[in-house]
């Protein structure tokens, strides 16, 4: 009948809400997916900047010492033989030079720059003996001078300067310098400069005309060649009068026996 119905209908809605009361919601679990696997060109490049890091690490501590700088502080131009770069051994120097113009008859001055150690090592080589070569910074020459009489240099100090310190032989030393000159196309830029002799200074010309001076040595020769000349002149001298007044002593006694 439709009243039967109608109240199973009823009992139909009512189970159905019993049943989802009391049933519990299902729960749904999540599963995170698996880590992505690395790509090969990635764990490359990774392992590439960590070569690189470590390589740059390591060479920070073995790469050598930087290579130091080429000047020209050698044994011409002050170098480890040259000037001096500390207190002391600017002290050195000056006691050097002073002990160096103590000994020297006349100091020269020539125009140090464009002068190669090859070349200067030739050149004092060809020196004579008793003559020293060397480049002095002007203001450790200033100083050197002080007191002497020297004193005059003082105005040839411009410039780069090379100087001679001449013992005796001022002919050969300049004679050295004007080889060197010509063997090495320097006549145009490096004539003497200037010289001192007993405290008077000279310019090129002067010092020039010096050289052709007899030295020391020479003046010496000459002298002892004199005096050695003198006793054979002096006897000649005496012994040719004795002569004359034998032979006019024996005339006279030959005349004497033919009377």
């Amino acid at each position: 009948s439709v009243v039967d119905n109608k109240q199973s209908l009823i009992h139909c809605v009512e189970l159905v809400r019993s049943l989802l009361s009391t049933t519990q919601p299902r729960r749904l679990h999540f599963i995170p997916p698996p880590p992505p696997t690395p790509h090969p060109i990635n764990l490359t490049m990774k392992q590439s900047f960590l070569l690189l890091g470590l390589v740059a690490t390591a060479s920070a501590f073995t790469s050598p010492a930087p290579r130091p700088v080429a000047t020209s502080n050698t044994a011409l131009f002050g170098g480890a033989r040259g000037g001096a770069t500390t207190l002391e051994g600017k002290k050195a120097r000056v006691a050097t030079v002073k002990e160096l113009l103590d000994k020297s008859e006349m100091v020269i001055t020539v125009p140090a720059g464009g002068i190669t150690v090859s070349q200067a090592q030739s050149l004092r080589r060809s020196l004579p003996q008793g003559t020293t070569m060397m480049v002095v910074k002007n203001k450790l020459m200033s100083r050197a001078i002080e007191g002497t009489t020297y004193e005059p240099v003082g105005e040839m100090l411009k410039g780069a300067n090379m100087w001679f310190f001449i013992e005796e032989d001022i002919g050969g030393t300049v004679k050295s310098w004007n080889s060197f000159l010509k063997d090495n196309g320097k006549r145009e830029t490096h004539t003497i400069l200037g010289g001192n002799i007993e405290g008077t200074n000279y310019d090129s010309e002067g010092v020039e005309a010096i050289s052709k001076l007899p030295s020391k040595l020479e003046l010496i020769a000459q002298i002892a060649g004199s005096i050695n000349a003198v006793p054979t002149k002096l006897a000649r001298v005496v012994k040719a009068p004795g002569m004359k007044v034998a032979r006019a002593i024996k005339l006279a006694g030959e005349e004497v026996n033919k009377e």
